[in-house]
């Protein structure tokens, strides 16, 4: 079943990723009134947790720098609405992926069956330990089939990253060690030159690039030692086990359908630049 967690993942994420690649859902943020990305990001990303603080929000999120989550949250709340940037953020993922898919792919049959197969999937899990999965688990179900299909996956998108999260803590993993194990699994060298950690102070990547060293993790030269590409390995693969109880939900032969319906959908994604999964 990991496996399949691990075909279906990459399968679902350009999915999810038209929230962050494509511009409706900017464009939806933005004529709230949110002011730039990233209040719009954290405004409707965090906001089936319901009105938390950014405390909250950070633990749950886990990789982004001390200090992020409390430029926007709760600000980003104070004259929006939670529940009307979560409504935005569907509802411009929603139309990029009309756009995107085209009138037949959209209205298809085979798209409505997968989005029914993974909603079956998604509202099947236990919640327990799985934060950000509860949280999209306590929004409605869209009736629209693309809509349904967006919400759906990335509801098991959380549950992944939750999981990931499990696996990360366990391995004594930080949030922003994760983004420097991800860049080096990527071939990216220097990895405090990938685009998730950049703009951090140098004094807290030289810390972090320390603190691998001193582990074993990364050489002299800012690269990975084996013991750094067991441990990356390892918690990957830890992360696919523990993303896999959703879809035992699914016969063997739902499963074969779901994948059959999902390909056509993301070929079409990946071909317009939506980006295919790069690991966790």
């Amino acid at each position: 079943m990991t496996h399949t967690a691990r075909r279906l993942f990459e399968l679902m994420e350009p999915i999810c990723l038209v929230t962050f690649f494509a511009d409706e859902c900017n464009e939806e943020l933005a004529a709230l009134g949110h002011r730039t990305y990233w209040d719009g990001y954290f405004a409707s990303r965090a906001a089936p947790l319901g009105r938390v603080p950014a405390e909250v929000v950070h633990a749950a999120f886990y990789n982004f720098a001390d200090g992020e989550a409390a430029r926007h949250i709760p600000s980003a709340w104070e004259k929006i609405p939670p529940e009307e940037s979560v409504a935005a953020r569907e509802r411009g993922s929603a139309a990029s992926l009309r756009r995107i898919l085209g009138d037949e792919l959209a209205g298809s049959p085979g798209l409505a069956r997968a989005a029914d197969l993974t909603t079956k999937a998604a509202t099947s899990a236990p919640t327990e330990g799985r934060m950000m999965y509860a949280g999209m688990r306590t929004l409605p179900v869209p009736g629209d089939p693309v809509a349904r299909l967006w919400h759906s996956a990335t509801t098991l998108r959380e549950y992944r990253g939750d999981g990931h999260i499990a696996a990360l803590v366990g391995a004594r993993i930080g949030g922003t060690e994760a983004h420097i194990l991800a860049a080096l699994a990527m071939g990216i060298h220097p990895p405090e030159s990938f685009g998730r950690v950049h703009h951090l102070p140098k004094e807290r990547l030289a810390a972090v690039m320390d603190g691998l060293r001193e582990r074993g993790l990364v050489d002299a030269d800012g690269r990975f030692t084996d013991a750094g590409r067991e441990t990356k390995q390892r918690v990957e693969a830890l992360t696919d086990e523990l993303a896999a109880p959703p879809f035992d939900a699914l016969s063997a032969a739902e499963l074969d359908e779901l994948v059959a319906e999902l390909e056509p959908i993301t070929a079409t994604l990946v071909a317009a630049g939506i980006p295919a999964p790069d690991g966790d």
